[in-house]
């Protein structure tokens, strides 16, 4: 029994719990979605809060070069490059998809390296400039500067950051904590690579291993930091700051897509896929794209077969009070960032009328779209980073989406897809040939 219930009685509810529960790749397109001016009312948050979050970013970009010289060249901006990929568009042969395709390179993102370190270098900057106020060490227009000075590296020495994480978050919200000071935790679940355990204890990060998944690292996690009134939990499930940091990338993308000469309109739809663990940073990205660009753009969540965590709560309509494993299924996957087993419910409620579609990937598919990717485009991504480029041929092979939201042959053709790329510029050359190698077996 799951919840009371037989799992006959949840298929005949939910007939895709049938292929999730056997593994096998699927699709499921929300019928919940409504137009985003009635659901953008649903996340509790708004333009205005999008735009303080993107002059929070600004204001402290002059601090972050200085702390990181790999972010001198762009001023202490952290951006990503929006790149065609025209030659794996083609070698995709009956799943290309129709239109064009491009890659947010989030997987080349300075200092950490992926997606997180929007949202996590955002929260922990926010909690630094809250606790410098507070001392008087900067005031509303002050410099930022002043917080990499010794009186403001005392005074954050004098706090802690904590936070679970799978991995790439960990090692966004680790890296930034300790540069500036912040006695920093990050409790790493079972999925976590070593070599990211390695750097953050280089970087004079305290790593606490977890046998456990990744629920079970936040919940301790969690529990530690609540024992101590200076500790800063950063709670990846529910936390509004990271979800605004993860959104600040729809206001940048806007001009990048201008650039290239991409329209984004109702006959020039734009088609989002973003890989999904705990929803957090496809949730944000996916907010502040609708805020943007509203019923033009179409954002769909890409989660491996073990864990498709946020695809079962929005189904359901359980949300966190359902589980992966509450269905048999493992949670054990090669995309170490999305192995999720509960998702935030936080997301899958603010989003549930705003997200698309949901589809799953298998970790073999991954590891044969890395390797083509390598060969086609010479990009190295690490297997959770490529997951949403099924996400084209499944808008393809669904006529019931297509007539929903009126894609006819022509509008399919002017649209432009992007999968966004969340983490693999880092990965160890050993760890990666060993991820190519199992894409060419």
């Amino acid at each position: 029994m799951i919840h009371g219930r037989s799992l006959a009685d949840w298929v005949a509810e939910f007939p895709p719990i049938a292929d999730l529960v056997a593994g096998r790749e699927t699709a499921w397109f929300n019928p919940a979605v409504v137009p985003a001016a009635e659901a953008l009312g649903d996340v509790g948050l708004g333009l205005t809060d999008l735009r303080d979050a993107e002059a929070r970013l600004d204001r402290f970009a002059p601090l972050l070069a200085r702390l990181f010289p790999e972010l001198a060249a762009t001023g202490g901006i952290i951006e990503s490059d929006l790149v065609a990929a025209p030659a794996f568009a083609a070698a995709l042969g009956p799943d290309a998809p129709a239109g064009r395709l491009l890659i947010k390179k989030d997987s080349h993102l300075p200092v950490s390296g992926s997606i997180k370190a929007r949202g996590g270098f955002y929260e922990v900057l926010k909690r630094a400039e809250t606790l410098a106020r507070a001392a008087g060490l900067i005031g509303p227009d002050g410099d930022t500067l002043a917080l990499a000075e010794p009186a403001a590296r005392d005074l954050f020495g004098r706090h802690a950051i904590a936070v679970g994480s799978t991995g790439n978050l960990g090692l966004s919200i680790g890296l930034m904590g300790a540069r500036l000071g912040f006695r920093t935790t990050v409790h790493m679940s079972a999925e976590a690579r070593a070599w990211k355990k390695a750097k953050l204890r280089a970087a004079g990060v305290a790593v606490v291993e977890h046998a456990a998944d990744y629920g079970a690292a936040v919940a301790q996690g969690r529990a530690e930091a609540a024992a101590d009134p200076a500790c800063h939990f950063v709670d990846d499930e529910h936390s509004r700051d990271l979800f605004l940091g993860y959104a600040v990338a729809a206001l940048r993308l806007q001009p990048q897509l201008a650039a290239m000469g991409v329209a984004v309109d109702r006959e020039h739809p734009l088609f989002v896929h973003l890989p999904c663990g705990v929803g957090g940073g496809p949730g944000g990205i996916a907010f502040g794209l609708k805020l943007v660009y509203g019923d033009a753009v179409h954002c769909l969540f890409a989660e491996p077969t073990a864990s498709p965590a946020m695809l079962l709560g929005v189904l359901t309509g359980r949300h966190d009070a359902v589980a992966v494993q509450d269905f048999g299924l493992s949670n054990r996957t090669a995309a170490d960032g999305l192995a999720v087993g509960r998702p935030s419910g936080f997301v899958g409620r603010a989003m549930s009328r705003l997200v698309d579609g949901y589809f799953t990937v298998a970790d073999t598919h991954l590891f044969r779209l890395l390797a083509l990717l390598k060969r086609t485009e010479g990009l190295e991504l690490e297997p959770s980073a490529i997951a949403g480029a099924p996400g084209p041929a499944w808008i393809t092979a669904d006529p019931a989406y297509r007539a929903r939201l009126a894609l006819t042959p022509d509008r399919l053709a002017r649209a432009t897809h992007i999968l966004w790329a969340t983490g693999g510029s880092m990965v160890p050359q050993d760890e990666m040939a060993g991820y190519l190698k199992a894409g060419e077996g």
